[in-house]
């Protein structure tokens, strides 16, 4: 960090996201009683886990980790997810939806994306642990539904989001008070960008699953994505499979997450290409997000993340 001729640091725009974070997050925790941060091994919930290690070190994270698990997660996800949750000594919480799904209460959609089935076993699990505040890595540049919420997000006690219904944020003053029943989503990254998360990746040294980098893996192409040849993507007839050179810049549900083409093999190569594109992460490689035009945000009115 440089200083100023006076001997006072300078902060970088990095610096000054972090603080924030921090902020956010130590705020939020001596406040509520029960509060739990989404992990999925995704970049975007990698990083917030980081921040918060950061902002209670050199004390353990304070709060437990809750994964909402499809069954149709990338495996180099989910062994990195038990990894990071066996170095820092957090306590894993998952909710399957295979499990919701084996006992009847959720059906497979037509699709055969799981993505959007997510919202009932969130919700259940909230209720269960009696979880009062829900960290997630949401941010403003992804999609418009994410750009209209605030920092932290109430949600009623059906668990559902009315964004008419927002409080003020002025001066970094967040309000998590609410009802019996009702509890709130808070997001720390809310002012970061993608480039952002990358930079501050190469900056802390942060280790992400591989897929993030450019390999090679069997591909076919839908819907202008490629998407993965497995056990829960297969190719239609006409859909020609071929290996290709590519990373993936978001991480979700096998079945709707679609890769890029891409040599970027290191952060900094990441960094470049990043810095270059004109598509968020999720406009350029989510299927869910494509169903309508108000994809998430009907499904953030649900419950959903």
């Amino acid at each position: 960090m440089s200083t100023t001729s006076t001997g006072l640091p300078v902060l970088t725009q990095l610096d000054v996201l972090e603080s924030e974070a921090m902020l956010v997050i130590r705020e939020i925790t001596a406040e509520l009683e029960r509060p739990v941060l989404l992990f999925s091994g995704g970049k975007d919930s990698v990083v917030m886990l980081h921040v918060a290690a950061k902002a209670f070190w050199p004390a353990p994270v304070p709060f437990p980790v809750l994964h909402v698990d499809t069954g149709h997660n990338f495996p180099e996800v989910l062994a990195y997810r038990d990894a990071t949750v066996e170095r820092l000594g957090l306590r894993l919480e998952v909710a399957s939806v295979q499990d919701w799904i084996d006992d009847g209460r959720l059906r497979e959609r037509a699709d055969g994306t799981r993505n959007p089935l997510q919202t009932q076993p969130l919700l259940d699990a909230i209720a269960r642990h009696r979880f009062d505040g829900v960290f997630g890595g949401g941010r403003r540049d992804e999609e418009k539904a994410r750009a209209k919420e605030r920092v932290v997000s109430l949600r009623d006690d059906f668990g559902q989001w009315d964004p008419k219904n927002q409080r003020p944020e002025l001066w970094n003053i967040f309000n998590p008070r609410h009802r019996p029943g009702e509890h709130v989503r808070v997001f720390p990254l809310s002012n970061w960008t993608e480039l952002d998360v990358w930079r501050y990746i190469e900056r802390e040294d942060i280790e992400l699953p591989g897929l993030y980098y450019a390999h090679d893996r069997e591909v076919f192409e839908r819907d202008g994505m490629l998407l993965a040849v497995g056990p829960y993507s297969q190719p239609r007839p006409g859909e020609r499979v071929e290996t290709r050179r590519v990373r993936y810049r978001t991480v979700g549900d096998m079945s709707c997450t679609g890769a890029v083409a891409s040599d970027a093999a290191s952060v900094a190569d990441v960094v470049a290409e990043v810095a270059a594109s004109t598509l968020t992460e999720r406009g350029a490689t989510r299927a869910d997000d494509r169903i309508s035009e108000a994809a998430m945000e009907d499904r953030k009115k649900e419950g959903y993340f």
